[in-house]
């Protein structure tokens, strides 16, 4: 299995440091310091469920449109993407992808996840474990949690832009990629535990 290359570029202003900041503290990106982010991803909460990060991302893409849309970019060449907030217990991230730009299979190597899309739509082929594969289409508002057992590709099959707000828990476990959604392994990822 080989793993895409990232653009060596920076992506946004902010770059994001190791190790996760300690519970209670919160590393935001500074055209993002918002009083409302803050409350938002919780710095004082370890384990966020699937439902807790889609009401997480949900909350951001509609309570925060005006200081995201601030921030995005658009690049033509390649996915463009920022995080926006990092704590112990969660890891958020803006997105935005050009037609046809996307990911190539992956899971989030034992984190649970979501993503709320900000403008335009994006369509995932995902899989869990031993299951089919299967599609769905988000479009603008759009929101979805999942367990640590899901697969998937995001990609970008409009002809306009789009962006999303992506969050993970526990945060800055490393991706997985695979050629294809069904070499996911049969047995799913097994979620780390933050110390």
């Amino acid at each position: 299995m080989t793993q895409p290359e990232r653009p060596t570029s920076p992506q946004s202003e902010y770059t994001p440091t190791a190790p996760v900041p300690a519970l209670g503290e919160a590393e935001v990106h500074p055209a993002f310091d918002l009083t409302l982010l803050r409350d938002l991803i919780r710095p004082d909460h370890l384990n966020w469920t699937p439902c807790e990060l889609r009401d997480l991302t949900g909350l951001v893409t509609s309570e925060l449109t005006t200081p995201l849309m601030n921030i995005v970019r658009i690049d033509e060449q390649q996915r463009w993407w920022a995080k926006l907030g990092l704590t112990a217990g969660v890891e958020l991230w803006l997105l935005s992808w050009a037609p046809g730009q996307g990911t190539p299979a992956h899971d989030h190597g034992g984190a649970s996840g979501s993503f709320s899309v900000l403008f335009g739509g994006l369509r995932e082929d995902y899989r869990y474990a031993s299951g089919p594969v299967r599609t769905q289409h988000h479009d603008l508002g759009d929101g979805i949690g999942f367990g640590a057992g899901r697969a998937h590709q995001v990609t970008n099959v409009s002809s306009v832009n789009s962006a999303s707000v992506h969050a993970y828990s526990p945060p800055l476990l490393p991706v997985r990629y695979y050629a294809d959604l069904a070499e996911i392994p049969a047995v799913p990822p097994q979620r780390s535990e933050v110390v």
